[in-house]
């Protein structure tokens, strides 16, 4: 698999060891967590997890939950339960392929289970741009064309009825993710999330409730960085876990 980092994230709250090359964990996971309205004794899905840096930096703020990775790559799921053990996290890393019913159906990921799911979804479809030759970190930024319906409506099939769906995508998706997100939620709350004060929108998170039929509200925006380059004291303030988008 290659050598392995330890990291720091929230302000040293969480310690996440993940792969030193390929997708790795940064101000998405940071913001996609900060978004999660977890309760206690939810159960809460982070499907894609490679790691389990969304889910363990949830839990660094609602221990009480119970939290179930969902990766494809056996071995990063392997490094997401080594983090769940050494984070003190009640959860479990199962090796899935979302997309797949059958695997799902083995992992033991039972239809209409979770009260939350947080996903952060490959960003490109096969296709669309060059991909990394690196395998696990193509993987983890492209689906098969079309894959993107098919990974959010998996998503919520996974949610109980009123259960919430929290996502964070390119922000040049957002028409198509609203298009299908709109099947099976309703109640969306749709933040955009821009580098800089002047800068169009890069990301942007949205959330919803399934089976409900409230209107779309559309939040704040989120500032990431000043007219010095450097974080806004918001953006400071949710990667040292001191914040959140609640």
């Amino acid at each position: 698999m290659g050598e392995i980092t330890e990291d720091l994230l929230l302000g040293g709250r969480v310690h996440l060891v993940q792969p030193e090359k390929g997708h790795r964990a940064g101000t998405d996971a940071v913001l996609l967590a900060a978004s999660a309205p977890v309760k206690p004794a939810d159960v809460v899905l982070d499907v894609g997890a490679a790691t389990g840096a969304v889910g363990l930096m949830a839990a660094a703020r609602e221990k009480g939950a119970r939290f179930l990775f969902v990766e494809r790559d056996p071995h990063l799921a392997e490094l997401c339960r080594r983090n769940c053990r050494d984070n003190g996290v009640l959860g479990e890393a199962v090796a899935a392929d979302v997309l797949d019913k059958a695997s799902r159906q083995a992992a033991g990921l039972n239809p209409e289970s979770a009260d939350l799911v947080l996903t952060n979804p490959p960003f490109l479809d096969e296709g669309q741009a060059r991909i990394s030759p690196d395998r696990r970190r193509a993987a983890a930024h492209a689906l098969p064309a079309g894959g993107l319906e098919d990974w959010l409506k998996a998503c919520a099939g996974l949610l109980k009825p009123k259960g919430r769906l929290v996502l964070i995508h390119r922000a040049d998706r957002v028409a198509e993710c609203l298009q299908i997100l709109e099947k099976w939620l309703g109640g969306l709350e749709l933040r955009f999330v821009h580098p800089s004060a002047d800068r169009p929108a890069i990301r942007f998170l949205v959330s919803g409730i399934k089976g409900s039929r409230a209107p779309m509200s559309i939040l704040p925006p989120l500032i990431l960085n000043g007219p010095d380059g450097r974080f806004t004291p918001q953006a400071e303030a949710l990667h040292r876990g001191e914040a959140d988008l609640l």
